[in-house]
């Protein structure tokens, strides 16, 4: 296990606490509301959606391949003796279920991280049935090209830091061409978050 994931594992709730007290924890509480049935989250980090998840879920399934985010996690969910939620070793672009079986996977401030942004929309519309959704909050490319320009001189060394967070990525556009109708995502004002860029939020569904 990395030194620096390790570190970033044990600073990552403290670091985000100011955020996940103000609108991005509210916001997290919005787009998962309305969810059901078998639900996967795919790099689930320490658990900050957790308390966000409704009654309506069955089946949780947290999906979280850094070991020491992974250890974090468990921890927390052992502490909630909860059947439905299950922890589980697997990285975004090979999720262990079949296809069509899921009914939402969620993402948040985690398709900026994966290895390969085109292979975990492609995972993740993979396992939905039609009709489910990819439910996101994530911070995207600006449209702007001075705002663009600026998010891709910063990203090699924003990476590092971040521990492997691109700021430029065209996610939208991404799961666009991979099959999903994005008319039900918009742009969300989240302070501390879309200093990094645009955010966008809601449901991506699976045609």
């Amino acid at each position: 296990m990395a030194v620096l994931d390790r570190a970033f594992a044990a600073i990552y709730d403290p670091f985000m606490a100011g955020a996940e007290a103000g609108r991005l924890g509210g916001l997290r509480g919005e787009v998962l509301a309305g969810l059901a049935g078998h639900v996967v989250e795919i790099g689930a980090g320490t658990g900050a959606n957790l308390r966000h998840y409704p009654a309506s879920v069955e089946r949780l399934s947290l999906c979280e391949p850094e070991p020491a985010m992974r250890a974090r996690l468990t921890e927390k969910v052992d502490r909630l003796e909860d059947e439905r939620i299950e922890v589980l070793d697997a990285p975004a672009e090979r999720l262990p279920f079949d296809d069509g079986t899921v009914d939402h996977v969620v993402s948040t401030l985690v398709l900026c991280t994966v290895d390969d942004l085109a292979a975990a929309i492609s995972e993740a519309r993979r396992v939905l049935r039609v009709g489910g959704s990819l439910t996101v909050v994530e911070h995207v490319a600006s449209d702007g090209k001075v705002a663009l320009a600026v998010q891709r001189t910063v990203t090699p060394a924003w990476r590092v830091v971040a521990r492997g967070c691109h700021l430029d990525r065209p996610t939208v556009g991404m799961l666009e061409v991979a099959g999903f109708d994005t008319s039900r995502l918009e742009h969300a004002d989240v302070p501390g978050v879309d200093r990094m860029g645009p955010v966008v939020c809601g449901a991506a569904v699976r045609t």
